[in-house]
């Protein structure tokens, strides 16, 4: 076992690593980082996703539902080491129970499958949606030490990934070698869903965000995200978890930045957080409920929305020697793929003069 910079473990050259959720796009940053240490990756992929972001990786593709244990058990026999990044992350489902069935079933899954593979890293993906936010209310950013309350978990997506965490912590307590991070809100290229944190940027590029709210976002570029994983399993210690973060903005200092790299205009009205809340219950009551399809206005996204979401990733920073670029580096980084990809309008891409 070669030593790591910082603790007794490293990832070795040629070592089978499992990575699910490997075509995502936190998944896809991670995949891309071990391939250029010279890991085998095992990239396990859901049945019908896009692949679209391993192309050209030359990574080993295994297709299979995290709902199949014996599946994800044959994906990860032989690996050294377990990144478990794939989850159902949306703010709406037609089928609220799958929240349920692919992140903790899932996830319970995937630590079986480790624990039978006798891998000697895992490292769950989390979120900073299972932090309690009190202290962000008034001024103080949140660091992993901060307690939720229970009923501030809204949505399927929150509550889903803090039952899982807490089987994941279960694990670390009966032995499992597992380390937790937990990423803000990652911004960068292959973001084909886009995240709602890319949808935001992507949104603002094509000239869809005309007014703001009032709103705290930690802004990370995705291959600083990527990095803190392999650093997790590294440098981290077993049970414990670590914010990946960035830099803290408010939502009108992002739609700068944008604009900033972009040479597009910001936008310099803002709407009261109330005005926000009631269009996402209205779109929640009318397309989610009575129409059964995807609100135009999630509620969740919403209430995220409107909610200060800074955060402290100094214990990352400290313990693993986490570091990230500038949230202005980050956002130019994901504005150049969005142009790149074709997803801004032609009429918005002409008006780009790319000021950095």
């Amino acid at each position: 076992m070669a030593p790591g910079p910082g603790g007794s473990w490293a990832l070795d050259r040629q070592d089978r690593v499992l990575v699910t959720g490997a075509a995502g796009f936190i998944g896809s940053a991670l995949t891309r980082d071990l391939c250029g240490r010279g890991v085998h990756v095992v990239a396990l992929v859901e049945p019908g996703g896009d692949r679209s972001n391993l192309d050209g990786l030359g990574v080993e593709e295994v297709t299979a539902d995290l709902r199949d244990a014996g599946a994800v058990a044959k994906a990860a026999d032989g690996c050294r080491a377990v990144f478990h990044v794939a989850a159902l992350y949306r703010f709406w489902a037609k089928e609220p129970e799958s929240f349920y069935a692919i992140n903790v079933e899932g996830t319970r899954n995937v630590l079986a499958a480790a624990r039978r593979a006798d891998s000697e890293r895992i490292v769950y993906t989390s979120t900073v949606g299972t932090l309690g936010l009190k202290g962000a209310t008034q001024g103080r950013p949140v660091d992993e030490t901060s307690y939720a309350h229970v009923d501030h978990l809204f949505g399927g997506y929150k509550q889903s990934k803090y039952v899982a965490e807490h089987e994941v912590l279960r694990a670390a307590a009966e032995g499992l070698p597992v380390m937790l991070v937990q990423p803000t809100m990652p911004v960068g290229p292959r973001d084909r869903g886009p995240t709602p944190t890319g949808q935001t940027v992507l949104e603002f590029l094509n000239g869809r965000i005309p007014v703001f709210v009032d709103t705290t976002l930690n802004i990370v570029d995705v291959d600083d995200v990527a990095r803190g994983h392999v650093l997790a399993a590294e440098r981290g210690s077993v049970g414990r978890s670590y914010i990946l973060g960035g830099e803290n903005l408010s939502l009108q200092q992002v739609l700068g930045g944008l604009a900033a790299v972009t040479g597009l205009r910001a936008p310099t009205r803002q709407v009261p957080n109330a005005l926000a809340l009631a269009a996402a219950q209205v779109s929640e009551l009318i397309e989610g409920r009575l129409l059964r399809r995807a609100p135009s206005i999630p509620l969740e996204a919403a209430k995220m929305s409107t909610t200060q979401m800074s955060f402290d990733d100094t214990r990352a920073r400290t313990e693993i020697g986490y570091t990230s670029r500038t949230a202005l580096e980050a956002l130019e980084h994901a504005a150049r793929w969005f142009a790149q990809s074709g997803a801004v309008r032609p009429e918005r891409l002409a008006r780009f003069t790319w000021e950095r």
